[in-house]
């Protein structure tokens, strides 16, 4: 009955008193014809009954993943399945006569069923990839990282098959030989396993974070990670520029990143005056009445003055010389207002470390460094404070008589006579 099925439009073309010759190939034309306009319509007709039942299914679900689905065109890619089947059943007609043009056309079939398996793999995997980013718990992990796992994976049994397919060879045997050939592997997808190693490492260390600011000074990132996938890390600059790390670097160089503060209760600011050195003298008791109208440690030197005078007048200490006894320093009652001020100060968080020091002085003056938090983390915003901090304190250190340094500019240079 099959071979009756097979030889019936062939017969009867004979039967119009064609050549066998001719018959054979009109024969091969016209049912491949007819096989590819069939498989056309189907694929079409298919489709469209997938997307509209994709739609109306997709507006009626409580979840997105099936919008997913029809934007990654899984049901488009579906829609080829039935239509190449029929190609397979039409091979047979259309080869009749021509059994190694035949084979080859099963084999071209058998690959692109292949090639089409794999694309439905990767549309799956790149719907549930999208999915997961709108969750929370997976917003900030290298989700691209293992999806190109598993594509590498995919990928890696569909060339085996297709090689199998072109070869008639059992899959297996490829492993067999894979084995042999297992160095130059290795080297081949040397990035790739490097990659997959460290994606995995950073995804069970928490080190790297879809959203992190990074800062990596060997490659010259400093921003936000954007995309985490098995061979690289995006990092968009603050500029807008993009920077692209290898992802392994991330386990085999040193770099910084900043979480840690954006989850803390503030930022850190860390930033010091150059006092002058030829500023620092000891106060006066003229220098004292003039400070004691400063409100905010006017109750600070009260205090300290009573002390000092009750300690210097008890051991008797001749204080025609400043250096004798106890005395106060512009630059410690300085200090002290720097901290009073930063105390009161509403946008420096007082439950973190904060503290006015004195470094250690260098050839250009005493550093007087400044080390608190703010309590806004947002860029702008800690610009904003930070240089509201140190406008007023650069504003203030003249009641203190104190200088800042600078360097000799041809205003402040004598000039001679």
């Amino acid at each position: 009955m099959e071979e009756g099925l097979h030889r019936l439009l062939y017969d009867y073309l004979l039967k119009t008193g064609m050549s066998d010759s001719l018959a054979s190939y009109l024969n091969l034309g016209i049912v491949l014809v007819v096989a590819l306009i069939l498989a056309w319509f189907l694929d079409l007709i298919i489709w469209r009954v997938l997307r509209y039942i994709s739609l109306r299914f997709a507006r009626k679900s409580k979840t997105n993943f099936d919008n997913f689905l029809v934007v990654n065109k899984v049901p488009r890619y579906v829609a080829h399945i039935i239509p190449l089947l029929i190609l397979f059943e039409f091979i047979p007609f259309a080869f009749f006569h021509f059994d190694y043009a035949g084979q080859l056309a099963l084999k071209l079939l058998q690959i692109l069923f292949v090639v089409l398996t794999i694309l439905i793999v990767k549309s799956l995997f790149t719907s549930t990839n999208d999915y997961l980013k709108t969750k929370p718990r997976f917003r900030d992990k290298p989700m691209d990282s293992y999806i190109q796992v598993f594509m590498i994976f995919a990928w890696f049994i569909g060339i085996l098959t297709i090689f199998a397919i072109i070869t008639d060879v059992l899959i297996w045997k490829f492993f067999t030989a894979l084995g042999a050939g297992s160095a130059v592997i290795l080297l081949i997808f040397k990035d790739s396993i490097l990659g997959l190693v460290a994606s995995i490492q950073v995804s069970i260390n928490d080190m790297v974070r879809i959203g992190d600011w990074i800062t990596f000074e060997k490659f010259g990132a400093d921003g936000d990670v954007i995309e985490i996938t098995l061979a690289t890390v995006k990092v968009q600059n603050f500029d807008k520029t993009i920077t692209t790390i290898p992802t392994y670097s991330l386990i085999s160089d040193s770099f910084k990143n900043w979480r840690g503060m954006e989850v803390s209760g503030g930022r850190r600011i860390k930033r010091a005056l150059i006092i002058s050195q030829k500023s620092i003298r000891f106060l006066t008791d003229e220098d004292m009445e003039s400070l004691e109208k400063i409100q905010l440690i006017q109750p600070y030197l009260i205090n300290q003055n009573q002390q000092i005078n009750s300690y210097n007048t008890t051991n008797k200490i001749d204080k025609n010389l400043a250096i004798n006894g106890r005395n106060l320093t512009n630059i410690g009652v300085f200090r002290k207002y720097v901290n009073d001020y930063l105390q009161k100060h509403s946008a420096v968080n007082k439950g973190m470390t904060l503290m006015v020091r004195q470094l250690a002085p260098t050839a250009q003056g005493i550093p007087l460094e400044i080390y608190a938090f703010s309590a806004d983390k947002r860029w702008e915003n800690y610009e904003y404070i930070m240089a509201d901090i140190f406008d007023h304190l650069l504003a203030a250190l003249p009641y203190f008589n104190l200088e800042v340094f600078e360097l000799p500019t041809s205003l402040n240079v004598p000039t001679a006579n």
